[in-house]
């Protein structure tokens, strides 16, 4: 206990002392709203689906239709942790010189994930829809009961997302394992017959009610084998980062040759595809990207999940803007950590900027090719593939490089389990939002007002006009950022 208090402690310390504290207020508040927003709406659902489930299948009763579906809410919260739950906090090089066993440490923190708040969120929805359902026939002790068993759930999901992260963060490859587990499961559900896994989690689900222990022992063993497993790895990647030697053998080096002829513009496009190939936390970032979007291409060209005018439209837009607004929403954060060597001479940083929107311009013709599987398949016009290229090769990357003048956050190169924390700041956030939905409500409005190829036509005109006037705005954009390069250089050095 503590040691508890000691890490909390510190962690507390650690955030009012980091540089992004005060700027990241608005942030904090953005992020408050959201967590009182998403619990309104899991209330809601909490009242209404008792009475939902009562019409849909009247002979049974509500808790057993939700138990059925508790691998589907699992399957969510998995994909909700990989976006809004951060990893388990790594920050143990400060205590690794404390006479502090190396396992007890990282227990303490795996036992403080499963301890933690997220877990309960989906209580929004389980305490008023097992006051609505549950109570009627076994009382509060049933309830109460119940609550504990799906806790006992979100905790084992809990760590098997710390698991999956944590493989994640080593090879893209490990994506595989969630995907195949689910699918595995997906696939017993639905080609085999009774649907065992409805049947298993119902039978569960009214084990946790009856007060069965065998239920939940059941859960508490595949908790206990998920926390040993990732005991072990993070023991061994501990180790292995603090005591294997640097591979300083060089393989193979490609010195893009081609790129000589655009001058210093060249040499900086050569300089972004080294960091995105060569930097771990680039690198993850630009596969992670990639594989988002490839899954999106496809269940809209070979599903019927995505189909109707609006999440077509979305489908399109994510695609072409999920990979820059992961490189050009974090525009200068990388370049934090030799921001002294790129100011050293006066035009770099503008022939920078350049090299970003041109490689970035290159990039994006990969989700242009792969939309031909949606439009092979009748689900998008080429019209509307390429109104949406321009318009964000134009519009979006405007609105993106903007970033420039403001991140002012050093984000680590190759940071595995030691990577810190780095906020953003809400300007980022602010942006970033907007560059996201932005297009899709001009494209909606354009749309609602006009035949839909004339939309996308103007769509097109605009996103023409960005991209024949970018040396203007790059332009803009370096001079803002040099009235600014003092204050920014002293932050990017703060936080590295």
């Amino acid at each position: 206990m503590n040691l508890y208090k000691i890490i909390k402690q510190n962690q507390k310390l650690a955030e009012k002392r980091n540089p992004a504290f005060d700027t990241n207020r608005f942030a904090k508040f953005l992020m408050y709203f959201m967590i009182v927003y998403w619990a309104a709406i899991f209330l809601f659902l909490g009242v209404s689906l008792p009475f939902m489930f009562e019409g849909l299948v009247p002979n049974m009763e509500p808790y057993h239709i939700m138990n059925q579906g508790i691998l589907y809410v699992m399957a969510g919260d998995f994909l909700m942790r990989f976006m809004a739950q951060p990893s388990v906090s790594q920050e143990i090089k400060p205590y690794l010189l404390m006479p502090v066993k190396r396992k007890k440490l990282i227990s303490l923190l795996l036992l403080k994930s499963g301890l933690d708040g997220y877990n309960f969120i989906w209580f929004f929805v389980y305490v008023p829809f097992a006051f609505l359902t549950v109570i009627r026939f076994y009382g509060f002790g049933g309830m109460f009961l119940y609550l504990i068993g799906i806790w006992l759930i979100f905790v084992f999901n809990n760590y098997w997302y710390l698991l999956c992260k944590l493989l994640l963060g080593e090879k893209t490859l490990w994506l595989l394992l969630p995907t195949a587990i689910f699918g595995a499961l997906g696939a017993a559900e639905f080609l085999l017959d009774g649907l065992p896994i409805s049947r298993f989690t119902m039978d569960l689900g009214e084990g946790f009610i009856e007060g069965n222990p065998l239920s939940f022992l059941f859960v508490l063993a595949c908790i206990g084998v998920m926390f040993l497993i990732n005991l072990k790895l993070q023991q061994r990647m501990i180790y292995n980062e603090l005591s294997k030697k640097e591979d300083t053998k060089i393989k193979r080096v490609s010195e893009y040759k081609f790129l000589d002829k655009y001058g210093e513009v060249g040499e900086y496009i050569r300089l972004e595809i080294k960091l995105i190939t060569r930097n771990k936390t680039v690198k993850t970032q630009f596969r992670m990207g990639i594989i988002v979007m490839l899954g999106f291409s496809f269940a809209l060209a070979f599903t019927d999940v995505y189909d109707g005018s609006y999440m077509t439209s979305f489908i399109c837009l994510y695609n072409y803007a999920i990979l820059p607004i992961m490189t050009l929403g974090q525009v200068m954060c990388f370049e934090g950590n030799y921001i002294d060597g790129l100011m050293s001479r006066k035009e770099s940083i503008f022939n920078l900027l350049r090299a970003k929107y041109y490689l970035t311009t290159l990039i994006i013709l990969v989700p242009f090719l792969i939309m031909f599987f949606p439009i092979a398949k009748g689900k998008i016009t080429l019209l509307t593939a390429v109104a949406y290229l321009i318009f964000v090769a134009g519009f979006v990357f405007f609105m993106l490089l903007q970033l420039a003048v403001y991140n002012t956050r050093t984000l680590p190169l190759n940071a595995n389990l030691m990577k810190s924390n780095k906020s953003s700041n809400w300007i980022q956030g602010l942006i970033t939002g907007c560059a996201f939905m932005l297009p899709l409500l001009i494209d909606k409005l354009l749309s609602a007002l006009l035949p839909e190829e004339v939309a996308h036509i103007i769509l097109i005109v605009i996103g023409l006009g960005f991209i024949a006037t970018h040396n203007l705005w790059i332009k803009n954009i370096y001079k803002r950022f040099m009235k600014r390069r003092y204050k920014n250089m002293e932050e990017f050095r703060a936080s590295r």
